[in-house]
Order: C-alpha cells, then sequence, then structure tokens
C-alpha cells in the first residue's frame, strides 16, 4: 500500500512541479493583506474598561496550560501601538488588514447595556488611521476570545449563545460599519468547537468531543446565519459592506486510489460540518456525517443522535448565509481507513471515533516549527478545486495562510512556503477559481495560543524581551513587499536587507 501511495503522491505533486514559473504575473484584481486577532497581539488585558475572556481565564490557571507560562496580557502591545501597525501596512503596501474584535473590550458586561468607550475608541483609532492611508479594514467578529460570563453559562452550548452573539454583532455594526465594508462573523468555527469543546487544545478546554462540539457547531452556524441576515436586512443598504465567515480547510488526501472514500469522509466531517449547511445547495449537516452519527450513537445506547438536528425553517436560514467564503488554509494530511480501529484508538464516543478514518503525514514534506505545519502546496490547489467544483465557484478569500520559524529575521522557509503555496493559488485562479484576497498569516509574531511565544509567524519579529516590543522586518516582508508592489511572483528575488523597509509614495 506504502508503495503505490508515494507513487500516486509523486504525480500529484508534479502538478506545482510543472507549473511553477519562475516570474509569475498576479492578476489585478486580488487584493493581498496579513492578519492577526485581538487576543494575540493587543495586550491591555485588563485596561481601561475591559473585562475578562476565556483566554484570560485560561492563561492565568494555575497550573498554567501555555507554553513558558506566557499569557496575551501585554502581547504585542498593539492597543498602545496601532499607529506603529498601520506604519508596517504602509512599508509592506497592503490593500487591506485583518484584525478582530475584542467582546470584552466593546462590551465589558457581554450584553448591550454598556459600551466601553474607551474599547470602542481604540477600534476608531485603528480603522480610521488605516483608512488615511487608503488601506481596507476586513474586521473578525469573534476570534475564538469569548467573554468568560458567557462561558459560565455553557458559552457556544448554550443556545441562547445566538441572542448574545447577535446582540454584540448589532452594536458593532451601529459603531464601526460606516467604515468597515469587509466583515467576518466567526474565525475557524471547527477550532473553536472541537478544539476548545470537544477537546484540549483551546480555551476553555472542555474536553467533551462527540456532545460539545456538536453542540457548538450548532449554535456557531445559527448565530452566522442570524448575524448575516441581520446585516442585510438592517445595515447593508445604508453601509454597503459584506458579510462571510472564515473557516479552516486543510486538504486531505487519499492514501491511494481505494482510499478515495475515506478522504472525501474526512473532508466533510473536518469542514463539510461548516461549509456544506452555508454553501451546499441542500443545506445541512453533510449526509454521511448525520448518518454516521447516528448510527453509533444507537449502538452506543444514546435515545437521539448526538449531533444536534437543524429544523426546515434553520436550514433555509443558513444556507447562503454568506457573501464569500473565507478560508484558512496551512497544510495537508493523508487519510486512510483502518479496519480495526478500537476504543484504543480514539475514544468512543469522540468526533474521530464518529468519522472513523486515520491520518498521517508524508515524512518526506518539509516541516517547521510547528510539527502539524508541512509544506503541501499541491494540497492547496486541490483544495481550491474542490472548494470551485463541488460549491458552483464561491467568492473565496484566503483569510490565512502562513508559516512558523524560530526568532530570526532569515526566514527563507517561510519564503519559499509563501511562494509555492502563492503559486498553487494561482494555478486555481487561472482554472476558474473566484479567488479574491489573499492574507499572510502573520502581520507580526503573536500569542500562538497554548504555544505561546515559541511558534513565529510574522512578516516581522516582534522583541518579547524589549517593554516596546520592537517590531523588525524578516526577510519575508521584503519579499512579501515587492511582490505586491511588483505584481508579480518571483522565485528569483533576493532582498537587500540591509537597508530599512521604508513606505513607498502612495501608502
Amino acid at each position: 500500500m506504502r508503495v503505490l501511495f508515494l507513487a500516486w503522491v509523486a504525480f500529484a505533486d508534479c502538478k506545482s512541479s510543472v507549473n511553477r514559473h519562475e516570474i509569475r504575473k498576479i492578476p489585478d484584481g486580488i487584493l493581498f493583506g496579513t492578519a492577526t486577532a485581538s487576543y494575540q497581539v493587543e495586550g491591555a488585558w485588563n485596561e481601561d474598561g475591559k473585562s475578562e475572556s476565556i483566554w484570560d481565564r485560561l492563561t492565568h490557571s494555575t497550573p498554567c496550560p501555555v507554553k513558558n507560562c506566557d499569557t496575551g496580557d501585554i502581547a504585542d502591545d498593539s492597543y498602545h501601538q496601532y499607529e506603529r501597525d498601520v506604519e508596517m501596512l504602509r512599508e509592506l503596501g497592503l490593500d487591506f488588514y485583518r484584525f478582530s474584535l475584542s467582546w470584552t473590550r466593546i462590551l465589558p458586561t457581554s450584553f448591550p447595556d454598556k459600551i466601553n468607550e474607551k474599547g470602542v475608541e481604540y477600534y476608531n483609532n485603528l480603522i480610521d488611521e488605516m483608512l488615511k492611508y487608503n488601506i481596507q479594514p476586513m474586521v473578525t467578529l469573534y476570534h475564538w476570545d469569548l467573554p468568560q460570563k458567557l462561558q459560565d453559562m455553557g458559552g457556544w452550548t448554550n443556545p441562547h449563545v445566538v441572542d448574545w452573539f447577535t446582540d454584540y454583532a448589532r452594536i458593532v455594526f451601529e459603531l464601526f460599519g460606516d467604515r468597515v465594508k469587509y466583515w467576518f462573523t466567526i474565525n475557524e468555527p471547527r477550532e473553536v468547537c472541537y478544539e476548545g469543546y470537544g477537546g484540549p487544545s483551546l480555551a476553555p478546554l472542555y474536553n467533551m468531543t462527540g456532545y460539545a462540539d456538536y453542540m457548538c457547531a450548532k449554535n456557531i452556524l445559527v448565530a452566522h446565519a442570524k448575524t448575516y441576515h441581520m446585516y442585510k436586512n438592517e445595515f447593508s443598504k445604508i453601509q454597503g459592506g459584506t458579510v462571510g465567515i472564515a473557516i479552516s480547510a486543510n486538504w486531505f488526501e487519499a492514501e491511494s486510489e481505494k482510499e478515495a472514500e475515506a478522504a472525501e469522509e474526512a473532508r466533510q466531517f473536518e469542514w463539510g460540518t461548516y461549509i456544506n449547511p452555508i454553501f451546499s445547495k441542500n443545506g445541512d449537516f453533510p449526509a454521511v456525517m448525520k448518518e454516521r452519527v447516528a448510527a453509533k450513537s444507537f449502538e452506543q445506547g444514546f435515545f437521539r443522535s448526538r449531533l444536534p438536528e437543524f429544523s426546515p425553517e434553520e436550514v433555509e436560514l443558513i444556507k447562503g448565509s454568506s457573501d464569500f467564503l473565507g478560508i484558512n488554509h496551512y497544510t495537508s494530511k493523508l487519510i486512510y481507513r483502518n479496519a480495526s480501529l478500537t476504543s484504543d484508538t480514539y475514544p468512543s464516543p469522540s468526533f474521530y471515533d464518529d468519522m472513523g478514518v486515520m491520518s498521517y503525514y508524508d515524512s518526506t514534506w518539509e516541516s517547521g516549527v510547528s510539527s502539524w505545519l508541512k509544506i503541501v502546496p499541491w494540497g492547496f490547489y486541490n483544495l481550491l478545486t474542490k472548494l470551485r467544483t463541488d460549491y458552483d465557484n464561491p467568492p473565496i478569500y484566503i483569510t490565512e495562510n502562513g508559516f512558523s520559524t524560530y526568532e530570526g529575521l532569515e526566514d527563507d522557509s517561510r519564503i519559499s512556503y509563501y511562494r509555492q503555496y502563492i503559486d498553487a493559488m494561482l494555478d486555481a485562479v487561472d482554472e476558474g477559481s473566484d479567488v479574491r484576497a489573499y492574507t499572510a498569516w502573520s502581520l507580526m509574531d503573536n500569542f500562538e495560543w497554548l504555544q505561546g511565544y515559541a511558534n513565529r509567524f510574522g512578516l516581522y519579529e516582534v522583541d518579547y524581551e524589549d517593554p516596546k516590543r520592537t517590531r523588525t522586518a524578516r526577510k519575508s516582508a521584503y519579499v512579501y513587499k515587492e511582490m505586491l508592489r511588483t505584481r508579480q511572483l518571483d522565485y528569483h528575488y533576493e532582498p537587500d536587507t540591509t537597508l530599512p523597509i521604508t513606505i513607498d509614495e502612495g501608502h
């Protein structure tokens, strides 16, 4: 099996190597930017009226669950250094900056009864500073930092969270919608639900897979849809913005041709859970997921499926509730089915027991600091092609794509990653994929959740030993800047990093 698989992957890999252009023109219509998230960069965790989020609570827990006991208390200090952040956007010559809002900085009680003026002032200053230089704000309403008060009431497993979230969204649209034209409701619902509620990898570390992750999935999708329709019905005619969602979608490749069904089931469980209800013609959770979870639930002695059902009205509410599909993509995995799966392989019940497949990385794939992040550009091409063919070619915004390194300004591996992945994206564009934006993760190093500050994703390095949190351009920043300036992908370009990165005329 492994011999057959290696030959097949070698064939798949030919796509990117054959089509790789040493110098390649980038279509004018694609926007380019970078991204961050509020808890990862803002700091000021308890300043100016901000209240406690689930990440504030988790990082201050004893024993500390984060590597090196790092916290986001100060992070990159963007709360006090937003002008420097915008200066970096100008140095790079970006079209947009995707950032998220801190719910607890705007609504310290979690509810709309009290709006925190200082928090609003910070975001107004950031947005206005960007627009002064024609840099478009792309704003994410929720990037994992739920108010702790709401978590104490069940968070995303409580159906009332739908109202809590839409109330928060309404306040945000009223405050900033006159200037923000690109909105993302939720960042990576799969990670919110599986990693945070099903597993022990993200706050709030529920670790109740097979139950809480499915409850979370339904509530997030309903909250997203109600927010979308609220914006369309009440704000879009006046404000003229668009609303979408950012979904993580790594590629799952069959180990061999006979494992094609297993790979497709992995895709349906991993990201079809969130894409299908919004973008498929029939809506609802994927059929294979509904059937598999229901069958296993009854075998396990449950009276009903552990996967909550959408009502017919909810199916219609969610279906089509997005102006575009945001995709966070980093890497790929190989999939096969193991007939001897037991409770020793995956707990039962659990999400992965329900899915019933195995995954691994090819040992020849190049890796970064993050062991899970392998360089597989053809997987990116396959993903974009799959989304085009299965979901009627929706407008795609690549909302995250990036590579981790250790400290240091010479980051050739990150440069290689970006070149190969953008090249693969352009292959898909040439074949008709409607990609409208590409976002490099990340503008600067930041708090990488349970990994703390050990993994560095930034185009700019942040000195965490310096109270000023000095930002310094890495080699990749120079390369990204030149790519955007020339609108071409050049594998041979070597920047002169002895010269400071500067702001070009017009930025």
